[in-house]
């Protein structure tokens, strides 16, 4: 059994392309589809909207892979005294 591809419809879609307004979700799991390229979404990450402007690269990936959970880690300096 062949399962396609996971979307969320989005209603306003045609008014975001035409009027350049973003649109917000928390379906992370939306497949990207080839007439979302030049969209810009706000996704949730658990906390707050990120950003997130299609690409013609990002097609067949998921929402949630370019919009980061967890903060990147970095080392602190120690000061010699």
């Amino acid at each position: 059994m062949d399962i396609g591809p996971y979307f969320v419809p989005f209603p306003n879609l045609r008014e975001a392309i035409t009027n350049h307004v973003a649109i917000k979700t928390q379906a992370r799991s939306c497949t990207i589809l080839p007439n979302f390229v030049g969209v810009r979404f706000m996704v949730h990450n658990g906390k707050d909207y990120v950003p997130v402007t299609v690409t013609q690269d990002m097609v067949g990936h998921k929402l949630g892979e370019f919009s980061h959970t967890k903060k990147r880690f970095t080392y602190k300096a120690t000061k010699n005294k």
